[in-house]
C-alpha cells in the first residue's frame, strides 16, 4: 500500500477560492454521489482537496487517489484500506480481495452491508476515478455496493471521462449532484484573483483575452500567470498571447526542456515516445550509459517526470510529454517513428509482448508488430485476457491491404474479436493465397487457430473441424514452453468446436467437448474461454432437457464471469439464456423474462445463431405463457428480420415451427398451427416435440394426399393425377413415414425442452 494515495493532495498556495462550488460539494455529500467532472487541468482535485482539507463534509472524507490501471481487485483492496486509515470500523468478515483482476459479488454484498450497519455515513473521495481499468467492472461494483450500503457510503468522484456508473438513475432519483467542465471554467473574476495573487496588474480587456482564448481552463490560466510573471510587460504578452495558441507549449519548452543540459534534452526528446521510461530502455534510445543517473536527476528536480512507485521505471506528465512529441516532429522529422521502432524491440527483447506492439504499431513497422504476436503464439490473446482491447487499439490503424502472412493473421483475428465475420473472411483469403515465405509452423497454427472460430461464428461445424483438426496437426511442431506460456489456445479452439456442435444441433457431441474445453482452463488467459464453455454446456443440456445440469453449468459460468470481472462485453450472455429456459419450462415467468434480458444485454452486436434461435423461442414461449400471442409472433419474427441473418438448421426449424404453433394455438387459431407443422417438410415434421404440438392442436396427423399416401402439399387437392405411384402427385407431396412412431432414445436423455 502507497501512503501517498490515501493524503488528501496540498491545496496550492495561490488558490483561487471558490465558495460556490465548494457549497455544491457539501450539499452533494448529503447524498449518496457527487461527479466532478472535467479535462485534464481543469481544476477537479484541487476543488475536491480544498473541500476535503477545509471540513466542510457531513465528517472528515476518506481520500484515495486512483492510480492508472488499477485493477479492480486492486482498487477495492486500496478502497479498503482507506476506509480503514478514515477510521470507518466495518466488521472482520468482509475480508479482503485476493485476485488483483476482480472481486466476486459476496465480497461486495459483505462490504456494502458492513458500512450498511456503520454509525454514521463514510465519505469516500475516489481522485482520477476513471483511470481504474476496466473501467466497467469497477463501475459496476461501485454502484452496487453504493445502491446497498443504505446510506452508509457517500462517494466524490473526480475524472476527465463520465464515468460508466447509471448516471440516469441517479439523476431520475435526484440522487447526484453533477460539478462539470462548465462549472469548472474559470470565470473573468477568478482569472483577475488568480493574477492578483501572482501580483500581476492587468487590464480588464487583457483578461479578457486570456480567459477567452484558455477558454478558461484553470492550467492554462495559471501557466500564462506564471510566463507573465517573467516577462516585461504583462500586456504585450497577452496581446501576443491572443494571437498564438502555442504559449503553454512554448512555456513548458522554455521554463522546462531549454533549462536543461543539451544531452538532458536529448533524453528527454526521446522518452518521450514511451509511457514508461526504464533506465535501460532510455540507455537504448539515446545510445549512451546515463539514463539511470539524468531520470533520477530529474524526478529529484521535479522535472515533470516522477518514479511510477517503488519500480526503476519513470513517467512524463503527460501534458510535457505531449509537448515533446509535437517539438519532437519539429526539430526532427522521422525520429519518432524510428525511436518507436527501437522501443518495440528493446520491450520485445525483454519479454513485455504488449508494450512492444504497441511501440511497433505507433512506429508502423505493422510486419514486425504483428509477426510479434504470430510467432510467439500470442493470436489468443488478441480474443482473450486483460490485454485483448489494447492489442485491439494497438492494430486499429493497420492498413486492411498490407503484405505479409502475419499482417493478415492479425487482422482477420481483430475482425474476429469485433465479430465482423466479413472482414475476418477476407483476411483469410488474403493468407490462403498468398502464404509468403513467413507461413511457418505458427502461422499455421494462428491460420487454423483464427479458422476454428470464424467457422464458430459462421456456424459451419465442417469448416470448424477441418481448423480444428488442423491445430492438433500443427501443435507438435511447436515449442511446448511456449505452448505451455499460452493455455488460451487449446481453450478457445475446444469451446469453438463444442459451440459449432452445439449450433449444428448435436448436443451430445457438444456435451464432450465442451467439458474438455472447461478442463483446459484455469490458467491466466482462459478466464473467457471458461465462461464461453461453460455458458455453452447449459444451452447444451438444456437442449437436451436435462434442465438440472444445465442450471449447474450456467450459475458456474457466471460465478466465473464474476470472479474474474469479465467485463460485459466479454461476456456472451448463455449462462442467463439457459437460466431463462430453465425458468420457462419451471413457469417462473419473471425470473425467465429478467435472464432473457440479462442475455440480450450481453449477447453482442451478432449473437451466436444457437443463441438467437434459443432466445427467440424463449421469448416466445414467455409471451405466449403470459397471453400475448402478437408480442410471440413478434419475437419469432424478429428472428428472421434480424440485420445479421441466421443460418437455421433442422433442430431450430422444428423447434421454431412447435414455438409459432403455440403462439397460433394461444391466439385460437388451431388451422393456422397446423399449417405452421405442415410447412416443416421431410423428416423435420415426424420429431417428438411436432408430435405433441399436433396432438395440442386437434390434428391425428399431418394431411395426407389421398391418391399418393404422402404428406400433401399446399394446394393438394386431396388425389393424386392417374398414378398411385410416387412421384404422381401433381401438387408436389413430399414423402413422409407414418405419423405414429415410436423411436428409441438414448439412456439418460428426453424430449428437447421445447417440446416438454
Amino acid at each position: 500500500m502507497l501512503t501517498a494515495r490515501f493524503a488528501v493532495p496540498a491545496v496550492p498556495q495561490l488558490l483561487v477560492h471558490r465558495p460556490e462550488l465548494l457549497k455544491r460539494m457539501t450539499a452533494g455529500a448529503r447524498g449518496p454521489l457527487t461527479l466532478v467532472n472535467g479535462p485534464a487541468g481543469s481544476g477537479k482535485t484541487v476543488l475536491a482537496a480544498h473541500w476535503a482539507a477545509g471540513g466542510l463534509a457531513p465528517r472528515p472524507p476518506v481520500w484515495l487517489t486512483v492510480e492508472p490501471g488499477d485493477a479492480p481487485g486492486a482498487l477495492w483492496a486500496y478502497v479498503l484500506e482507506a476506509l480503514h486509515r478514515g477510521g470507518v470500523a466495518l466488521p472482520a468478515g468482509v475480508g479482503r480481495p485476493t485476485r488483483a483482476e476482480g472481486v466476486t459479488r459476496s465480497f461486495l454484498v459483505r462490504l456494502a452491508e458492513g458500512l450498511a450497519e456503520s454509525a454514521q455515513p463514510a465519505v469516500l473521495v475516489l481522485d482520477q476515478f476513471d483511470t481504474a481499468q476496466p473501467p466497467a467492472a469497477v463501475a459496476e461494483g461501485l454502484d452496487f455496493v453504493l445502491r446497498h450500503a443504505a446510506g452508509g457510503l457517500r462517494i466524490v468522484l473526480t475524472g476527465r471521462t463520465d464515468s460508466l456508473l447509471p448516471l440516469h438513475r441517479y439523476r431520475a432519483a435526484g440522487e447526484i449532484t453533477e460539478i462539470r467542465q462548465a462549472d469548472l471554467r474559470f470565470t473573468h473574476e477568478d482569472a483577475e484573483a488568480l493574477l492578483g495573487e501572482h501580483r500581476l496588474t492587468v487590464s480588464q480587456e487583457g483578461i479578457r483575452l486570456l480567459v477567452e482564448r484558455t477558454e478558461g481552463w484553470a492550467a492554462g490560466v495559471r501557466l500564462c500567470a506564471l510566463a507573465m510573471q517573467h516577462s516585461a510587460d504583462p500586456e504585450i504578452f497577452l496581446r501576443q498571447f491572443a494571437a498564438d495558441r502555442t504559449i503553454i507549449a512554448d512555456y513548458l519548452l522554455k521554463e522546462v526542456l531549454d533549462a536543461q543540459p543539451p544531452l538532458t534534452q536529448d533524453l528527454l526528446l526521446r522518452v518521450c515516445v514511451t509511457d514508461g521510461i526504464h533506465p535501460d530502455l532510455a540507455d537504448a534510445l539515446t545510445g549512451r550509459d546515463d539514463g539511470a543517473r539524468t531520470l533520477a536527476g530529474l524526478a529529484r528536480d521535479n522535472a515533470f517526470l516522477e518514479r511510477i512507485d517503488a519500480s526503476a521505471w519513470y513517467r512524463l506528465h503527460p501534458l510535457f510529454a505531449e509537448v515533446l512529441r509535437a517539438h519532437l516532429r519539429q526539430r526532427r522529422p522521422g525520429l519518432e517513428a524510428r525511436l518507436h521502432g527501437q522501443a518495440a524491440r528493446w520491450l520485445a527483447r525483454t519479454g513485455r509482448l504488449t508494450e512492444a506492439v504497441v511501440q511497433g504499431a505507433a512506429a508502423g513497422d505493422w510486419q514486425f508488430a504483428a509477426a510479434h504476436v504470430v510467432d510467439n503464439l500470442a493470436i489468443g490473446r488478441l480474443i482473450t485476457g486483460l490485454e485483448a482491447d489494447q492489442l485491439g487499439r494497438a492494430f486499429a490503424g493497420m492498413p486492411a491491404d498490407g503484405t505479409g502472412t502475419a499482417p493478415a493473421l492479425v487482422g482477420a483475428a481483430c475482425r474476429l474479436a469485433e465479430q465482423d465475420l466479413p472482414g475476418c473472411e477476407a483476411g483469410l483469403r488474403r493468407v490462403d493465397a498468398d502464404p509468403g515465405p513467413d507461413s511457418g509452423p505458427a502461422a499455421r497454427l494462428a491460420r487454423a487457430f483464427v479458422g476454428v472460430l470464424a467457422g464458430r461464428l459462421a456456424d459451419d461445424l465442417k469448416a470448424t473441424e477441418r481448423a480444428a483438426a488442423e491445430v492438433e496437426r500443427v501443435l507438435p511442431e511447436l515449442p511446448p514452453h511456449l505452448l505451455a506460456e499460452r493455455p488460451e489456445i487449446r481453450a478457445l479452439v475446444l469451446a469453438g468446436l463444442g459451440a459449432a456442435e452445439l449450433g449444428a444441433g448435436h448436443p451430445d457431441r457438444a456435451v464432450s467437448v465442451l467439458t474438455s474445453a472447461v478442463d483446459a482452463c484455469g490458467k491466466p488467459g482462459t478466464e473467457y474461454p471458461l465462461c464461453d464453455a461453460l455458458g455453452s454446456l447449459a444451452l447444451a443440456e438444456l437442449m437436451r432437457g436435462r434442465l438440472r445440469q444445465a442450471v449447474a453449468h450456467a450459475r458456474a459460468s457466471l460465478a466465473a464471469a464474476e470472479q474474474y470481472a469479465l467485463p460485459t462485453g466479454r461476456r456472451t450472455g448463455a449462462g442467463h439464456l439457459a437460466l431463462a429456459g430453465v425458468a420457462v419450462q419451471q413457469d417462473d415467468l419473471a425470473a425467465a423474462r429478467c435472464h432473457l434480458d440479462l442475455a440480450g444485454s450481453e449477447a453482442g452486436p451478432r449473437p451466436e445463431p444457437v443463441a438467437a434461435v434459443l432466445a427467440a423461442m424463449t421469448g416466445a414461449a414467455i409471451a405466449a405463457a403470459e397471453g400475448d400471442a402478437e408480442a410471440a409472433l413478434a419475437a419469432l419474427r424478429a428472428l428472421r428480420t434480424a440485420a445479421a441473418p441466421v443460418r437455421l438448421h433442422s433442430w431450430a426449424v422444428a423447434g421454431l415451427a412447435v414455438a409459432e404453433s403455440a403462439a397460433q394455438l394461444a391466439q385460437g387459431d388451431a388451422v393456422a398451427a397446423l399449417q405452421v407443422l405442415d410447412s416443416v417438410e421431410g423428416e423435420d415434421g415426424d420429431r417428438p416435440e411436432q408430435v405433441l404440438a399436433r396432438a395440442s392442436s386437434g390434428s391425428p396427423g399431418p394431411r395426407r394426399c389421398a391418391g399418393c399416401s404422402r404428406r400433401a402439399a399446399p394446394g393438394c387437392a386431396g388425389s393424386c393425377a392417374g398414378t398411385r405411384s410416387w412421384p404422381g402427385c401433381t401438387a408436389g407431396c413430399t414423402p413422409a413415414p407414418p405419423y405414429v412412431r415410436r423411436r428409441r432414445r438414448p439412456a439418460g436423455s428426453s424430449r428437447p425442452w421445447w417440446s416438454r
